[in-house]
């Protein structure tokens, strides 16, 4: 086997896997959680617009904005248990970690929280659908960690969506959040992966 070809196998078996993983079909009246920050919660969007809202249009089934503003992964696992308990959704749509790029937070920790929200989710025999964010840096590329997570846990990911969608000045209401227009592509994106009975 060609050296250069063995020193890219494991990416492009992480790849293959990433592309695998299927969501399973969801129950005629399903209900999803999008579970985040100021990009689930619609900062930037006008009133009806953000990306649950639009899902929720898109799909016929109950979208729960679970967003806070300026939320951490810290914060998010600690309030996590009480929205599945509340909601007992069939989907997570799981959209954080901005927000401890932007506050430098440690990336390992960062991971350890995403792994512990999945982890409950999963325990719950809730479906998680993860959406990678870019890392802070001069280019928007999304944080490696998110392809691992999926690749650990098997999830369907949207890894280049929000990184492109920041990336696009006709998308964003302002340098770090999107508008209207923004908000639904990356709810078309997430409907993609959604099929329901």
């Amino acid at each position: 086997m060609n050296f250069r070809l063995l020193l890219l196998l494991p990416f492009i078996l992480l790849l293959q896997s990433c592309q695998d993983v299927r969501m399973p079909l969801l129950p005629s009246g399903a209900t999803i959680v999008a579970f985040g920050d100021s990009l689930t919660a619609g900062v930037g969007a006008s009133k009806g617009a953000d990306y649950p809202a639009q899902l929720a249009e898109m799909t016929q089934l109950t979208v729960i904005n679970a967003g806070i503003s300026g939320e951490t992964t810290s914060k998010g696992l600690k309030r996590l248990p009480g929205i599945l308990a509340k909601h007992s959704p069939e989907l997570l749509i799981l959209l954080e970690g901005g927000n401890d790029f932007l506050r430098n937070h440690p990336l390992a920790e960062t991971k350890r929280n995403l792994a512990a929200m999945i982890e409950l989710a999963q325990s719950q025999r809730v479906t998680v659908l993860l959406i990678a964010v870019p890392k802070k840096s001069l280019f928007l590329t999304p944080s490696p960690i998110y392809a691992e997570l999926a690749e650990e846990y098997q999830l369907v990911l949207l890894e280049e969506t929000v990184s492109e969608l920041l990336g696009s000045p006709s998308k964003k209401s302002d340098s770090i959040h999107l508008n209207d227009s923004g908000y639904r592509v990356l709810a078309e994106a997430i409907n993609h992966h959604i099929d329901s009975v």
